[in-house]
């Protein structure tokens, strides 16, 4: 038992340097390996090489944070077009709303202007009056106005557009006026041919681009394309005024009168403005109490 001891203490005892020593002797290594890559770059292979075997390592173990980060960016990126999308297409249609509104106002500015440029061949005084609304019946042909008596408008008055004769105020209220088209059947206005002088009376036909010339008998001096005014008798229009254009002329021997149709000058199914006309031998003063006393 003695003899196993004593060859166990040999055997430990030669092993090798004391842990100290061998961390010494590690730390003096790294030192001049150090030193020696510092100043003659002799490991510089040695890491190029380290580094290529380990990079598939490194980038396996990277793999999934790179594609995590990927995919949240693209994510990031989508809603950030989907956003931007969103919003382009607001602004378009608001640039588009816009642009709408103003080729509304281009296009009422240049009625407006038409209307304008035509009041110093037509009266005196002339006012201009938005539609407010229009009866739909198929025929009845009135509109409803948005001047009234404050504004001096009464019973009777002409109204025109930029073109012709539009018809007359039936009704006035404080601040609205109801007003007959030329093509209502229960309106009539006496006309004159400018060609041949023959005066007459149109009359609606219930259609907004036709009026009728009911009482000239066959053998009457007119045509097809004769131009219509306003011949004033009546005193309610004016004398001159465009009232529209003849159209078709027909001559039935069996039938005392012709059939003569006319197209009106004035443009019924789309006017927005029309002018409230006074004309000269009217003064202000006679036409506000008469216009005061109308009730609607």
């Amino acid at each position: 038992m003695i003899e196993v001891r004593q060859t166990d203490t040999k055997t430990l005892f030669l092993r090798g340097p004391a842990p100290g020593t061998r961390c010494l002797l590690l730390l003096i290594f790294s030192v001049v390996l150090m030193v020696s890559d510092y100043r003659f770059g002799h490991l510089e292979h040695v890491r190029t090489t380290f580094s290529a075997v380990v990079y598939p390592l490194r980038a396996l173990v990277d793999a999934p944070f790179s594609a995590a980060h990927a995919i949240a960016e693209r994510f990031k990126e989508r809603r950030r077009l989907f956003a931007e999308n969103e919003n382009l297409k607001e602004e378009n249609l608001l640039a588009r709303a816009r642009l709408q509104q103003l080729d509304a106002l281009e296009a009422e500015n240049a009625r407006l202007r038409t209307l304008m440029e035509s009041t110093a061949k037509v009266a005196d005084r002339v006012l201009i009056s938005e539609i407010l609304n229009v009866d739909l019946h198929p025929n009845r042909h009135r509109i409803a106005i948005d001047k009234g008596a404050r504004d001096g408008a009464f019973q009777g008055q002409a109204l025109l557009d930029a073109h012709g004769i539009v018809g007359q105020i039936t009704h006035v209220g404080p601040f609205d006026a109801e007003a007959i088209l030329v093509s209502d059947p229960d309106h009539a206005l006496p006309v004159e041919v400018i060609r041949s002088g023959l005066q007459t009376i149109a009359v609606g036909s219930g259609r907004s681009g036709e009026i009728r010339l009911p009482f000239l008998p066959n053998n009457a001096d007119i045509r097809a394309g004769d131009q219509l005014v306003s011949s004033g008798m009546g005193g309610v229009f004016p004398r001159g005024y465009p009232v529209g254009t003849v159209r078709d002329v027909n001559l039935d021997p069996h039938e005392p009168f012709a059939k003569i149709v006319a197209a009106p000058a004035a443009t019924l199914d789309r006017d927005r403005e029309v002018l409230l006309v006074w004309s000269g031998d009217r003064t202000d003063s006679e036409v506000k109490p008469r216009a005061a006393s109308v009730t609607p």
